[in-house]
């Protein structure tokens, strides 16, 4: 039990050095806050909050896992390398088509109640 309580700890630890260390994951986690506002604002319904959580934990997901990618390429090639450039543009474009896809899902889900609210 005192490994499975330690491996929750591990994970927090990882939570927060990408919070510290990441402005892009500080930046995910705030555009969520805005969504969530919005979200409550608009009434979604249960659909809806099922497709923007998948988004937001996608792009979350995506984040973590370039910022570890990014941190183990610095670690085995500290010097700059055209492969390791590779690994990490490959990384962060992971990340950039998970958040333009989020952001198509609340186009989706906003524009119409936007529409509809100011009409």
């Amino acid at each position: 039990m005192n490994k499975f309580l330690k491996s929750f700890g591990y994970s927090f630890s990882g939570l927060a050095y990408a919070f510290k260390a990441e402005w892009n994951f500080r930046f995910h986690l705030i555009a969520l806050l805005l969504v969530t506002l919005a979200g409550w604002f608009f009434e979604l319904s249960l659909n809806e909050w099922l497709w923007i959580t998948a988004a937001a934990g996608m792009v979350l997901t995506a984040e973590l896992f370039n910022t570890a990618i990014e941190v183990l390429v610095d670690l085995i090639s500290p010097e700059i390398h055209p492969k390791a450039k590779i690994i990490k543009d490959v990384a962060s474009a992971a990340v950039l088509l998970s958040a333009i896809t989020a952001f198509i899902i609340g186009l989706i889900i906003f524009l119409p109640k936007i529409f509809l609210h100011v009409a």
